[in-house]
């Protein structure tokens, strides 16, 4: 089962994988045109009320697959305003070969021929609550017509995230839905096929521009409150740095007062907040546990914290407390799987440090995605294990991302991608937020790689995840 908003997203990844949007519209068109088959009979009037996205250009690829019935073709609005590029294409080539396709520009007008099959094909994922005009009185038109009403992917006014169908939506008979269920369609008094357009197993299984699309922030949100340093003072600037350049409004670092000013320093863009001991203590911990709790930050919990018992003593304390969101990362990590915690956590751990978390020990952690998948199962949290194959996953979903280069070894590149996880865990889900920090991660490297294969610092990174966030999540799947 897939919702609306991740089906999107793997459009876009099928797209980047060599599998364009175009073609999967023929192909779902196709699948449409073979479900009227099914319920018409020859000679039968089929009308199709289509709108102008992507759903509408489906059907109107379906019309042109139903030469042996009686078609007509209603596009509520004016060709000219179709949506996409495709869409329209599909909607020229009807009129070209003279089928029966009209426009209607005016809501109060809509009058629905004689059919004994209807195509709704208005609205697709993507949309939800009540429906407006123009597409709520053809709604009520198709609802009350005596016809076998056939909806594409799913009926107008039916949401695919939350699996609810607006009062006011289509009710259909058979509903031909793409690639994979959508939730709550299975609760609808309809018949339900799922068919197969073409999309590639990996257009989900790898992380690609649709999950970065996905997680994605659209305006500047949060402030991400980096807890590290202590003995190394460059991974929490790293981290806070990659947060800031990853959409967040104001990142925070709480760091000893031995080092505050050495972090600082690094960039003047850094809001650091001191404290007295030399490391994090529980004492400590408890004053930032109040401070994490009154601004609802997102946490980043590790990074240059060092492992002194003391230190380890005030994560734990920290963590059984926090029931936000929080990135954990580097000297952290190792006390998490004995941890009580209603925190919302992602783990961020490179091989050696999953492996000391009672992960599995592999050379490639492509050859462990079972296992890995197994161990955040049990942990209960998302894990983010790095390494020549970055696997995501919440023990029930995961991902691959095969972003990154050979280069990112230099140490200091786990810091940025936390840092980036923090930023895009202010909106998105856990497992969208990792997966889609790993890529970009990956990909500022791989921009990097092009003119420094093997030179470049993870203070380079910096400079490329706006970029690559913004405008180059688009690159090869």
């Amino acid at each position: 089962m897939i919702t609306g908003e991740r089906m999107a997203a793997v459009d876009e990844n099928a797209a980047a994988l060599g599998v364009p949007r175009k073609q999967l519209m023929e192909s779902s068109g196709h699948a449409v045109a073979r479900a009227v088959r099914e319920v018409a009979e020859p000679a039968d009037r089929v009308v199709i009320v289509a709108g102008r996205g992507n759903n509408g250009g489906d059907a109107f690829v379906a019309a042109r697959f139903l030469d042996d019935y009686d078609v007509t073709t209603l596009l509520l609005g004016r060709a000219e305003t179709i949506g996409t590029e495709i869409a329209r294409e599909n909607w020229d080539a009807l009129q070209r070969a003279d089928h029966d396709a009209r426009e209607v520009t005016d809501s109060s007008q809509f009058s629905l021929p004689e059919a004994d099959v209807v195509v709704d094909a208005m609205l697709g994922t993507g949309i939800s609550g009540d429906l407006r005009e123009p597409a709520a009185t053809a709604a009520e038109t198709i609802t009350d017509a005596d016809a076998t009403v056939v909806a594409v992917d799913v009926p107008s006014g039916f949401d695919a995230d939350a699996g609810e169908h607006a009062d006011n939506g289509v009710d259909a008979d058979r509903v031909v839905t793409f690639h994979d269920a959508k939730p709550g369609l299975e609760d609808l008094a309809a018949e339900i096929t799922v068919a197969d357009i073409g999309i590639p197993a990996a257009a989900e299984r790898f992380v690609g521009p649709g999950d970065v699309s996905l997680a994605r922030p659209y305006d500047r949100e949060g402030r991400p409150y980096v807890i590290g340093g202590g003995p190394y003072t460059g991974a929490p600037a790293l981290a806070a740095q990659a947060a800031l350049r990853a959409g967040s409004e104001l990142p925070f670092v709480a760091a000893p007062e031995s080092v505050a000013g050495e972090i600082q320093s690094y960039a003047e863009d850094l809001i650091v907040q001191p404290y007295e001991s030399e490391v994090l203590t529980p004492e400590t911990a408890e004053d930032l546990l109040e401070t994490a709790q009154r601004y609802d930050n997102v946490v980043v919990i590790g990074p240059g914290l060092g492992t002194a018992d003391e230190t380890l003593a005030a994560v734990r304390r920290f963590l059984e407390s926090y029931a936000g969101r929080a990135v954990v990362d580097a000297d952290a990590l190792e006390i998490v799987p004995d941890v009580e915690t209603a925190a919302t956590l992602v783990c961020t751990p490179n091989r050696g440090e999953l492996a000391a978390m009672g992960g599995p020990e592999a050379d490639s952690l492509r050859d462990a995605v079972d296992e890995i998948e197994t161990f955040a199962a049990e942990l209960g949290h998302v894990v983010l294990a790095k390494g020549d194959i970055d696997v995501v996953t919440d023990g029930d979903r995961t991902r691959l991302n095969r972003a990154g280069t050979p280069g990112m070894k230099v140490g200091g590149t786990g810091d940025t991608l936390a840092g980036i996880v923090a930023a895009l865990l202010e909106h998105a889900d856990p497992l969208d937020a990792a997966a889609a920090a790993a890529h970009v991660n990956g990909l500022a490297g791989e921009r990097l790689a092009e003119t420094n294969e093997h030179g470049f610092l993870a203070s380079d990174l910096l400079a490329e995840i706006p970029a690559v966030l913004w405008d180059g999540g688009d690159r090869d799947v």
